[in-house]
């Protein structure tokens, strides 16, 4: 079910972010995106519940590649004045996960993973509409999606993006997890909640 997920946040994956130097934040800051903090422990809390939703181990580095990249489509989304409804982002959720209506039931029973899913959503509806396109159902949306990837680079060129350095680094417009700094390693704290997480998933394939 993850590679649904994955196909949904396709867009967010491949957007050419502004790479920033790891430096730029602050203890217990994940990233920075313009002037949004993107906490660890909203990342942690995010992988954990994704993870959970979709049975399986969702990393903290792809977790925080989309909040990155939702928060950067938010502030375009913003600064465009782009119109995005919740009906627009609720199907395109839905339809990011079809057809299992199990699995997105169960992302969206978790505030996090619900709000992760819904933000995926809500940056291929802006990626989509810069493009020209009207939304999801376009018949050529995925082109339109494509194309969109284009002027969200373009228009977030001057969003500044820092990431601690135990994520890795911007290289090439992506995080590059094979790039880290001295803080790279995991902490016990970390180390253990992705225990748990991974725990939790594979009792939800046992119940499956």
């Amino acid at each position: 079910m993850s590679t649904r997920l994955r196909a949904l946040g396709v867009v967010v994956a491949t957007v050419l972010l502004t790479g920033g130097c790891a430096a730029g934040t602050h203890p217990g800051a994940a990233a920075m995106v313009g002037g949004t903090e993107i906490s660890i422990g909203d990342v942690d809390q995010t992988s954990r519940a994704v993870g959970a939703a979709l049975g399986e181990a969702y990393p903290d580095q792809a977790a925080l590649n989309g909040m990155v990249s939702n928060e950067l489509a938010a502030q375009v989304r913003q600064q465009k004045a782009i119109s995005v409804s919740d009906a627009e982002i609720a199907d395109a959720a839905k339809n990011g996960v079809a057809p299992s209506a199990e699995a997105y039931q169960k992302l969206q029973a978790d505030p996090a993973s619900r709000a992760f899913l819904d933000n995926l959503a809500a940056t291929l509806i802006v990626t989509i509409k810069l493009a020209g396109g009207k939304g999801i159902h376009d018949a050529d949306g995925q082109q339109k999606a494509q194309e969109g990837l284009q002027a969200l680079n373009a228009a977030s060129k001057d969003i500044k993006v820092t990431v601690a350095p135990r994520f890795g680094q911007w290289s090439d417009g992506r995080l590059d997890t094979s790039i880290s700094g001295s803080l790279s390693k995991e902490s016990d704290q970390t180390a253990a909640k992705r225990k748990a997480a991974e725990d939790a998933a594979q009792q939800q394939q046992g119940q499956g």
